[in-house]
């Protein structure tokens, strides 16, 4: 099956795309490069999904399960994810840019070099995840879980990690300049070259 008859079946709905996943469980859907700004996806069974380089900017992706999908370049600036499952996901460069990750489950998923400028990852859980050099300036992280995260070179300048679990997190090289850390944990992180919220490098 061809990858526009795979755009067409998303295309007639969730609760049709699901019942199509469920009678293809072996099917693992082609959706790349696929235009899907504004989309309405709530729901969407999306695991293992290809959807590299798709334009997802600003679709409703909220409560969808996306574990194990490839978003590698993918555009979702400012998509709402809401509560939804990414755990195990490729996200590499790819754009999330203002958008909405609230409580979303990001554990063990790839986001190196990712754009997550003003993203509000509030409450999600990241623990495991890859964001070595990724861009998190101005992030949202107030109470997220970044327990034995890669953060390597990753620019977090000005973003909130007020009451975050930075627990054995790889903050070496990470650019942490007027962020704040107020209540954040950081029991046994490596903080080898981090340059601190005050701007002093430590190590």
């Amino acid at each position: 099956m061809s990858e526009k008859a795979h755009l067409i079946f998303l295309k007639q709905g969730v609760t049709a795309w699901n019942q199509w996943r469920f009678n293809q469980p072996h099917l693992r859907p082609d959706l790349s490069s696929a235009f899907l700004k504004l989309a309405d996806l709530r729901g969407a069974n999306l695991k293992k999904v290809n959807l590299s380089m798709a334009d997802l900017s600003e679709a409703d992706l909220n409560v969808t399960d996306l574990t194990g999908a490839n978003l590698t370049k993918a555009n979702l600036t400012k998509a709402k994810l809401y509560h939804s499952t990414l755990r195990l996901v490729i996200l590499r460069e790819a754009n999330l840019s203002q958008a909405i990750l609230i409580q979303g489950n990001l554990a063990n998923g790839d986001l190196t070099q990712a754009n997550l400028t003003l993203t509000n990852l509030s409450k999600a859980n990241l623990s495991m995840a890859n964001l070595s050099g990724a861009n998190l300036r101005g992030a949202n992280l107030s109470g997220a879980n970044l327990c034995q995260c890669n953060l390597e070179s990753a620019n977090l300048r000005e973003a909130d990690l007020t009451r975050a679990d930075l627990t054995r997190a790889d903050l070496s090289g990470a650019d942490l300049t007027d962020a704040s850390l107020s209540k954040a944990d950081l029991t046994k992180a490596n903080l080898q070259g981090t340059r601190m919220p005050d701007g002093r490098l430590h190590g």
